[in-house]
C-alpha cells in the first residue's frame, strides 16, 4: 500500500530532476523541445511528496507511444493520457514512486497551467506556506489514502491556479 508521505523542502530535488531529465533528453531526443521541473518539488520551500514531477514538451504528442519501451527499460510504467486529454503519463517506482513524466504537445494549455502554477508559488511565499501546511496537515490525517489527500487540496488548488494564471497573463 502507498503511503502519502510529505516532507520539507529537499535542496537535492534540482539535481534528481537535472539527471532524470538527461535520462529523458536521451530518450526523446528527436522529439523533445524542452524540459521542466514541475510540482511541489520544483518549488523551493514548499512541504512536498518527495516524487520529482517533470514535464517535457514535444514536438507531436502522437510520436511519444512509440517510446513506450524504452521508458519501461529505465523503469517508467507508461500510463497514457491518465485522465489528461493529450498527455502522456509515466511513474517510476510503483509504491515507492520517484519520478512523474507529464509529457504534453507544445502549445497545450497545461503547459502554461503547469508553469504559472509553480512560478506563482516560487513568488508568493505566504501562498506557499499556507499550501505547504494544508498538504502536511493532510498527508497526517490520510497518511494510506491518496484520494482522500487529492481531494483535500483540491479547493485550495483550485484558488491557487486562478490567482497563478492571472498573475502569470500580467508577467
Amino acid at each position: 500500500m502507498r503511503k502519502v508521505e510529505v516532507c520539507s523542502f529537499n535542496a537535492n530535488w534540482s539535481s534528481m530532476f537535472k539527471e532524470e531529465a538527461e535520462r529523458l533528453n536521451f530518450i526523446l531526443r528527436n522529439e523533445i523541445i524542452d524540459i521542466h521541473h514541475i510540482g511541489s518539488t520544483a518549488v523551493p520551500g514548499l512541504n512536498a511528496k518527495p516524487i520529482i514531477d517533470i514535464m517535457p514538451v514535444v514536438k507531436g504528442i502522437n510520436t511519444i507511444d512509440k517510446y513506450n519501451e524504452e521508458m519501461k527499460r529505465i523503469g517508467y510504467e507508461p500510463k497514457g493520457e491518465n485522465g489528461i486529454s493529450g498527455r502522456r503519463y509515466f511513474q517510476k517506482g510503483g509504491d515507492n514512486r520517484s519520478h512523474h513524466v507529464h509529457i504534453y504537445q507544445v502549445g497545450s494549455y497545461e503547459i502554461v497551467r503547469h508553469l504559472a502554477f509553480r512560478d506563482f508559488l516560487r513568488t508568493h511565499p505566504d501562498i506557499r506556506k499556507d499550501y505547504g501546511e494544508l498538504k502536511e496537515k493532510l498527508a497526517q490525517q490520510f497518511p494510506y489514502d491518496i484520494e482522500s489527500y487529492i481531494t483535500g487540496k483540491e479547493r485550495l488548488v483550485s484558488e491557487i491556479e486562478v490567482k497563478a494564471m492571472e498573475w502569470y497573463k500580467e508577467n
